[in-house]
């Protein structure tokens, strides 16, 4: 079983839409939307939930109104405005616990925050595993942890030979937590001045991680010398240029269309696609 996490240093580059196509390819896989913060590659795959499971995480304060006394220490100490009147407001909160320690009358407690949902799908492409994190909730890293430890049981399941991640965009815990022990990162970059900044940070993860990368530039004819400047760069650090995918409107119109572009339309960019797919299994093989 390999496992390939396709990541980007910014949201919108088309990560989505690539893992959309390769899970069209791809035979014998399990899908893993770990961009839990704004998952969508379920808008592609169309899934049909099967699994519904509550994901706790965090915690809150709760005040018991029959122990408060109403002293105010807790309101006039909570350096984030989280209690007014008496009650606690579960947005603000940030679950430091301070209230709770300074209360005389221990009228209030940290409870767990049911924090989002894990579920299982069934697709016409095979299983998918996704998550929804709940609005003003955190430890997505700890979310993206589950899909992606419920995905491997899948696939062990259902001897898959591929795991294909939806990574989530940037460089930070979510990151961290979709990477560490997969076989190969894919980086979907564009070409311009924040998107080769943004392709640097990410292959120095990687390479922190001990994960081999490879590059794919997106719309790379967009602007051909920052495509070339790309290309430079990635050679200069031993990492593989898998595809350049050119700009077209097609790939918008299936997305709408709510179809993985490789199945909407047979052109240029679908062929690319194709070639991606038999280049990262190759490289995936190899590891």
């Amino acid at each position: 079983m390999r496992e390939l996490v396709v990541l980007s240093g910014k949201g919108g580059t088309g990560k989505t839409s690539i893992v959309g196509s390769l899970a069209a390819l791809a035979e014998k896989k399990v899908m893993a939307d770990c961009d839990v913060d704004a998952a969508d590659l379920h808008l592609l795959l169309n899934p049909a939930v099967r699994h519904k499971e509550e994901f706790w995480s965090g915690k809150s304060a709760v005040i018991d109104s029959e122990k408060c006394t109403q002293c105010g220490l807790c309101q006039k100490l909570c350096r984030f405005d989280a209690i007014d009147n008496f009650k606690v407001d579960a947005i603000s909160c940030e679950g430091c616990g301070f209230c709770s320690h300074i209360c005389p009358a221990e009228a209030i407690t940290m409870e767990e925050n049911m924090a989002g949902y894990l579920f299982i799908s069934d697709t016409k492409y095979g299983p998918l595993v996704h998550a929804r994190l709940g609005i003003a909730q955190e430890n997505s890293g700890k979310l993206v942890a589950k899909v992606r430890q419920q995905s491997k049981k899948l696939a062990g399941e259902a001897g898959a030979d591929y795991i294909i991640c939806d990574g989530p965009p940037g460089i930070g815990c979510p990151v961290v937590s979709s990477l560490s022990g997969a076989n190969m990162a894919l980086l979907v970059v564009e070409p311009t001045l924040s998107g080769i900044h943004d392709m640097e940070r990410v292959i120095g993860v990687c390479r922190h991680f001990n994960v081999p990368a490879a590059v794919c530039v997106n719309k790379f004819d967009i602007n051909e010398e920052n495509t070339r400047e790309i290309e430079k760069y990635c050679q200069s650090q031993s990492v593989e240029v898998a595809a350049r995918i050119p700009f077209d409107n097609v790939v918008t119109e299936a997305m709408v269309k709510g179809i993985p572009v490789v199945e909407y339309s047979g052109g240029a960019v679908s062929q690319e696609i194709k070639k991606l797919w038999e280049k990262v299994s190759r490289l995936l093989n190899s590891k």
